[in-house]
Order: C-alpha cells, then sequence, then structure tokens
C-alpha cells in the first residue's frame, strides 16, 4: 500500500497545498467575485500580493493540529471522533487563533468548539441536530481533513473514514461528504494516472443520491460537453448552484463545484488547477488549497513551478497554542507525517527517514527534492541561496550557496530564523505566536563543503541575532578548508533575557578586487540540540499579536508594563512558551498574587487541557496538580501566602519526580509519571490578577 515514492509524495502533496492556500488567500472574500478578481489581475498566473512572510491560516492549522490525536490518544487504536474533539480544545486558544472565531450560531468551527467546552462531545459537537443542518453543511467539513488522505496512500476508504471522524466534530451531513471525497482523491492520487480517476475515487465512497455526488456530477456533465472554458462552468455553477441557494456563510456545495472543476479544467497542469480554483472565486484558499494538495499528490514536486515554491521556502507559520510547533518547517513536518503514516499502516519506516526526525531539536538534512528549510541571505547580490542534488554529506542533497566575486569589505548572512516578530507580517491573520526554536546554551552544528573557484579565503563567521536590541552576536570566525567537508559547531552564547531571532553565518573574504572570491559551499546537517538555558526579560518582550512574547495566551488579560507581565481574569486562564519537547527542566519565576486564590506555575504542558500545576492554591496552602481535560489534585501542602508580596517560585522536573520550591523552601514534592515533556508557564483556575517577573529556564539531561 506504501509507494517507494511516499515521503516525496507527501512533500508535493503538503507543498501543494500551502501553494494554493496562499495563491487564493488574498481574494477570498465574497467581496471578489469573479469579475472584480479578473478585472484587477486578469489572467491569475502567479501569487497576486509580494507577502514579507506568509500569515497563519486555518487551512493549514487544521491539518497540522487535529492529526494530532494520533499522538496523544490514538496511539495503538482506531480514531474516534472524541480523540479528534480532544484535540481542538487542547491545542485551540478560546477566540483566537486555530480557525475562525465568527460567532456561535455563524462560524461552524466556533460553534463546535464551544459545544465542545460545554461538555458536549463529538460528534455531537458538530451534529445537525445539534447546530441545525446549515451550521453542518460548511465547507469546514473538507477543508482540515488534507492530511488524513496523506497518511493513507492508496487506501481510499480508510483514508475516507479517518477525515469523516475528524470532520464529525464540527460538521455533519454533506460536510461529511466532502471530507469523505476529498480524503479519498488525495489517497488515490498516490497511484492514479488521471484526474478522472481520482474523482471517480471520491464518487464511490459517498452516496450517490448525495447533493455531494449530484454537483460532483453536474459539473462533470458540463465540462464533457465544454471542455475549454472554465469561466461558462463557473457562470453555471453560479447560476444552478451558487451562494444564494445554500444558507449560510460558506457552504460546501459551491465550493465543492469549484473543486471539481479546477481539477478538470487545469487538464493535469498543477499550476492551472489552482489558479482556475483562484480565479473562480468564492471560498478561494480553500478550494485551491484542497485542489493543490491532490495535484501535488498525483503529479509530484517536479510539476510545481519554481515561482510558486520559492516565496515559500520551505517555510510557513501556525497559530497553535504551542508558539514553539508554529514555528513551522514543512520538510521536517513531511518527515514526520511520514513516519506516522507508516505506523498507522502497520509498515517498518526507512531506518534512516527515522533518524532523521529528532524531536525537540532542529535538523536540516536536505534530502527532499529543492528543499530549503526556509535558510535565507541578507544580500542576494553576494551569495545565492539553492538546493542542490551535486552534494551532500552522507545522503543526496545540500543546500547550496553561491558565492558572487566577494572581495575584502563584502559581507553576506545565510541564516535560519528560529522566531518571528510583527513587523514581518502583512497583515494580523489567526494571530501566531511563537516560541524560539533556539536558546541560549544549546550547540548549533553544521557540515559545509567548500568548492572554490578562485580568489582567497573563504571565512565563515558564526552568528546569532538578539530580536529587541537587533544586535549581531558573532563567534569565532572559520576560514573554510576547499574541496572538504568542514565541520563547525558553536554554543549559543547568554543573551541576557532577549530572544533570538536569527541564527546562521556571516560569510566574507579577504580578496583583492582583481581577484574576488568566486566558488560555492553546501550546507548540510544543520542541527541545533542540546540542553537550554535561557532568561526571559519582560523589559525585552512586546505585545504582538495580541500576546506577549513569546507566550500564547489562552483567555484572560495579559498586559506589559514596568518590566513585567501581568494577567487578569473572570475565569481560568494560562500562558505557555518554551520548547514543546522539553523534558527535563528548572523554571524559576518571580510571583506577586495581587488578588484570586489560584496561581500556579504551568510546566510539562502539551496543550491547554494537558499539563501539570503548582503554586498557591486557596488560603495558606499549596498544590501540584494534574490538568487531563480536568483537574486533578496530586498533593497539598500548608504554606502562609499573602496578596502582594513577590515569591520566587522554582519547579524542578527530572523524570518522574517533580518538586516545587518557593522562596527556597521545598514546599511540596510528588512522583506523576502521565507527562513527560512539554511547555512552561502560568495559569490560574479563578478569578484573580497577578504580576510575572524575570522567567529563568535550564534543561537538564
Amino acid at each position: 500500500m506504501i509507494p517507494e515514492n511516499y515521503l516525496e509524495k507527501v512533500y508535493a502533496g503538503f507543498l501543494g497545498m500551502n501553494v494554493g492556500i496562499r495563491l487564493g488567500a488574498p481574494v477570498e472574500p465574497t467581496e471578489w467575485t469573479p469579475e472584480r478578481i479578473q478585472q484587477f489581475y486578469g489572467e491569475i498566473t502567479g501569487y497576486v500580493k509580494d507577502y514579507k512572510t506568509f500569515a497563519a491560516d486555518d487551512d493549514a492549522n487544521g491539518p497540522i493540529y487535529f492529526i494530532r490525536a494520533l499522538y496523544d490518544d490514538a496511539i495503538d487504536r482506531e480514531l474516534t471522533p472524541e480523540d479528534v474533539g480532544r484535540a481542538w480544545l487542547n491545542y485551540s486558544r478560546n477566540g483566537i487563533g486555530m480557525f475562525w472565531w465568527g460567532g456561535e450560531g455563524i462560524s461552524t468551527e466556533h460553534t463546535a468548539y464551544n459545544n465542545l467546552k460545554k461538555g458536549i462531545p463529538a460528534p455531537l459537537s458538530g451534529a445537525a441536530e445539534t447546530n441545525g443542518i446549515v451550521m453542518a453543511e460548511q465547507i469546514g467539513g473538507q477543508i482540515f481533513i488534507d492530511t488524513w488522505g496523506l497518511l493513507f496512500p492508496n487506501q481510499i476508504e480508510k483514508a475516507a473514514h479517518y477525515a469523516e471522524v475528524a470532520a464529525s466534530v464540527s460538521h455533519d451531513g454533506n460536510g461529511l461528504y466532502g471530507a469523505r471525497f476529498i480524503a479519498a482523491c488525495i489517497s488515490k492520487a498516490f497511484s492514479a494516472t488521471t484526474i478522472e480517476e481520482v474523482i471517480e475515487a471520491g464518487l464511490s465512497i459517498i452516496p450517490s443520491d448525495s447533493l455531494y455526488t449530484k454537483v460532483v456530477k453536474a459539473v462533470i456533465g458540463f465540462y464533457e460537453k465544454n471542455p475549454n472554458d472554465f469561466r461558462l462552468c463557473r457562470q453555471y455553477l453560479e447560476d444552478e448552484w451558487g451562494y444564494d441557494k445554500y444558507p449560510g456563510i460558506c457552504h460546501i456545495i459551491p465550493n465543492a463545484g469549484v473543486c471539481i472543476l479546477s481539477l478538470l479544467y487545469g487538464k493535469g497542469s498543477f499550476a492551472r488547477t489552482i489558479e482556475i480554483a483562484t480565479m473562480c472565486g468564492w471560498d478561494t484558499d480553500c478550494n485551491a488549497g484542497n485542489v493543490g494538495t491532490i495535484v501535488g499528490v498525483l503529479h509530484g514536486i517536479e510539476a510545481i513551478p519554481a515561482h510558486y515554491r520559492k516565496p515559500i521556502n520551505d517555510a510557513i507559520v501556525t497559530s497553535s497554542v504551542s508558539g514553539y510547533l508554529n514555528v513551522f518547517d514543512i520538510p521536517t513536518f513531511t518527515k514526520e507525517l511520514t513516519l506516522l503514516g507508516y505506523k498507522v499502516n502497520g509498515v517498518k519506516a526507512p531506518e534512516w527517514l527515522g533518524d532523521s526526525v529528532k524531536n525537540g531539536e532542529v535538523y536540516f538534512d536536505f534530502v527532499l527534492p529543492g528543499s530549503t528549510h526556509g535558510f535565507k541571505t541578507d544580500n542576494s547580490f553576494k551569495t545565492l541561496l539553492r538546493h542542490s542534488d551535486e552534494q551532500g554529506f552522507e545522503r543526496p542533497g545540500s543546500l547550496e550557496v553561491i558565492i558572487d566575486r566577494m572581495y575584502e569589505g563584502d559581507q553576506s548572512k545565510i541564516f535560519y530564523k528560529p522566531f518571528y516578530r510583527r513587523e514581518e507580517f502583512n497583515d494580523e491573520k489567526y494571530k501566531p505566536t511563537f516560541a524560539p526554536t533556539a536558546y541560549s546554551g544549546q550547540t548549533v552544528a553544521v557540515k559545509i563543503y567548500l568548492d572554490k573557484f578562485q580568489g582567497s579565503d573563504i571565512i565563515i563567521t558564526p552568528y546569532v541575532r538578539k530580536t529587541f536590541s537587533q544586535e549581531s552576536v558573532y563567534l569565532q570566525p572559520v576560514i573554510l578548508e576547499n574541496q572538504s567537508w568542514n565541520d563547525i559547531q558553536f554554543t549559543i552564547p547568554e543573551t541576557n533575557g532577549d530572544l533570538i531571532d536569527e541564527v546562521g553565518y556571516l560569510v566574507e573574504s579577504p580578496s583583492i578586487l582583481t581577484n574576488r572570491a568566486f566558488g560555492r559551499f553546501f550546507i548540510d546537517q544543520f542541527h541545533i540540540f542540546g540542553n537550554a538555558d535561557y532568561s526571559i526579560d519582560f523589559a525585552k518582550q512586546s505585545v504582538e499579536f495580541k500576546c506577549i512574547t513569546p507566550f500564547a495566551h489562552h483567555n484572560g488579560e495579559w498586559t506589559l508594563g514596568n518590566n513585567l507581565m501581568k494577567y487578569e481574569t473572570e475565569e481560568d486562564c494560562s500562558s505557555y512558551s518554551g520548547n514543546y519537547y522539553a523534558k527535563d527542566y528548572v523554571m524559576e519565576a518571580e510571583i506577586t498574587p495581587d488578588s484570586g486564590k489560584s496561581h500556579h506555575l504551568i510546566f510539562r504542558a502539551i496543550g491547554t487541557e494537558r499539563h501539570y500545576l503548582a503554586g498557591f492554591d486557596g488560603d495558606g496552602q499549596v498544590s501540584l496538580k494534574q490538568n487531563d481535560f480536568g483537574i486533578k489534585v496530586l498533593k497539598t501542602a500548608a504554606f502562609d501566602w499573602e496578596h502582594g508580596k513577590t515569591y520566587t517560585f522554582k519547579m524542578q522536573c527530572i523524570g518522574s519526580n517533580l518538586s516545587l520550591s518557593i522562596n527556597d523552601q521545598v514546599v511540596i514534592q510528588a512522583n506523576d509519571t502521565r507527562y513527560s515533556h512539554g511547555m512552561y508557564g502560568f495559569g490560574c483556575h479563578e478569578k484573580g490578577e497577578g504580576r510575572i517577573h524575570t522567567v529563568k529556564i535550564k534543561e537538564i539531561n
């Protein structure tokens, strides 16, 4: 069942999805009719807006985070709607990011989330009997399911079933048929040779008398009679299947028609397929994203034109509760998804593939065709970046850096971004938040092969950039040895409470003008690993995307001022940061409780509903708790505390041993094995307010 080129096909499908999303997103609102799109952009043949960095999007968030139900719950058994419902709650922040918070009774996802919070379990959370058929049949049923199709290549029934299970958290009726249809199309695309085969596979697993089937067959029938003008077919959809005939904000049926239209009129071209989906209007990012996955898998990575791949540069951002996971590398996720696909299909994965995924570390090996892992240069006039199959340290593939006639005084930076700021985005879409993927104390290693044509030495100076001060901190320069692989390592220096937003290398040469440095070098096995040891100074943080860097807030009001972070809430609230995969560490913070009786550190958090808490828990006591979709008190101890006084909390978690100290006094200890890794943060269970001062994190082997 698993094809030999499974990894590359998954890469093509996921990259195709993101290309489609980003092509369609700028003309998504219904104000952008097909006529206006044609009037202002004509025949679309490339991205219509030049983004600095592509914003987060719900069409990517859902496929990335809802499959985490297979990591967290359905580990060695079949998936249930309740599993996916827990993923919804655990990785989303109430009212911000993840999906469209358009209001209960308006946004299907918002409504389903509220149902889950009220205790209405999936699939009742998305059932027509709960929310009404109009809500149940909006487009979300099919836009979050691409990864289920990628997990089950050539198993259309299995892919359709898992997609339906996942979609039932929020949808019903034709919403579920859309989930089944698109997932089956993606699954079939692994072995199909034509779009017609793909569409037939989708039709084979939904009811033949369903409205979804009828619109698919209607478009096929129109296409067979009018195969050369997609706009005639789009007008047909407007007349017979348009938004005016289906209530709600964004019904699935008209958009299903656009998906089939673009697949057929695209005539086997990846680019033309997503371009047609975009020019048709309606829910353009959803439709172009879905068909982008299908044709990406069907035609492979080589079919995606460079002008669509290059701006994405293998990197997107997402907007879950984990800022660490939100710094998103497409090739790394592709490998993770492929390994998961091998696992759920009961097939042993290639050993090298398993070894190349290092959770909690940054590891780039450039084995995927055309991969760049988001590397950038600040001087494209002197250094040109591109993927190369020519060199590779252990396996084929590397990042080629072409040095174009540098001489003394020329400089160029080659770098990876472990953290993003608001200024790097053009808009506020889906409010991403970020926690760095690189910290003080960690080791950065890379292998570089130099192929020099002329000129003097090529000098590489490792550096990191501090985001608040914008200061680049340079380490020991290295003269590259020609025609050889150079091993370069350095330790990320202390940044004194600042965060790191660039990790890379300054390229220079002392070459003279008459013999300028000309050549290239190849980067492979870029790796950031080891124990982090850092602090967060709130005087060096900012309020961005409605959160305080580098935290992601869930409920409550979080503000910044007087070199501290303040929280105020009428209900439970929490905030998260740090490496999602961190295991053993010591967390230290100064907390001033100003009102209320609940003030906690959060640690080993794998989401808003799964973590430990330790801290003040009522008058004269502290507690250590476990949150697993409900609070369980592990241990309580007496401790006199008062409002307005500042306390130094220190939480140590090593293996199953958990220990809380306050003002250097050990106040509570316990042993628990429920969570072995996760983020850190702060939280409370009831109305209250408090202040948080400098935070320190030290990871331990």
